[in-house]
């Protein structure tokens, strides 16, 4: 199961020392659990599997645990802990998922029939009518469409919308394989441009 570990910030310089089994623990503090043990989340480090959650107490931090999370030491990993020091602490024990982005996969494929398309359709237009803002789709797409690697705030302000929320409905987009992350900005993926010549629907 995917899903987008947007309550774990996991910065990309972790990717190596994950994908090498050298960080295996997270610690984090929430309010109430952000993560189910067996799911999969996207991080900037990659892909990670949730194989533990357990709620600790932080003066009780190990010299294993310290291991594997890659701090130094347990003060490290006490200071970088967010949120009010009264809320649970959770120590997260992740591995890296084996194999491509699931994501990435569908993205690359093309091969659209009128069945492909009619679903595409009815996914995009229940984000239409989920959004308090009104249909944002089809504009959104189009707008990626004419402006490739072009930076989220300055498409977001081609429509009047702040970079945020564009962002996160971008990646609304790409959870569906029709958009792909650049170094600067995004394009349509293989995917997106195969659904948006085959496609009747209009903003």
């Amino acid at each position: 199961m995917g899903a987008t570990l947007g309550c774990v910030q996991v910065q990309a310089r972790w990717r190596e020392p994950i994908e090498r089994g050298q960080v295996t623990v997270l610690f984090r503090r929430w309010r109430r659990c952000q993560v189910v043990v067996g799911h999969t989340y996207r991080t900037a480090a990659g892909r990670l599997v949730v194989d533990s959650v357990d709620v600790v107490d932080p003066s009780t931090i190990t010299d294993a645990d310290v291991r594997r999370s890659g701090a130094p030491d347990a003060d490290a990993v006490r200071t970088l802990l967010r949120g009010e020091p009264g809320l649970p602490t959770y120590r997260i024990a992740v591995h890296g998922a084996v194999g491509p982005d699931p994501r990435s996969t569908l993205a690359a494929d093309g091969d659209l029939d009128d069945t492909a398309v009619a679903e595409i359709d009815r996914r995009l237009d229940r984000l239409d009518r989920a959004s308090r803002n009104g249909p944002w789709t089809a504009e959104t797409i189009g707008l990626i469409a004419e402006h490739p690697s072009t930076l989220a705030a300055d498409l977001a302000a081609l429509v009047g919308r702040d970079r945020d929320p564009f962002k996160l409905d971008v990646r609304k987009l790409k959870n569906l394989g029709l958009t792909e992350s650049l170094a600067v900005g995004y394009r349509l993926s293989p995917r997106g441009r195969a659904y948006l010549t085959r496609t009747t629907r209009s903003a």
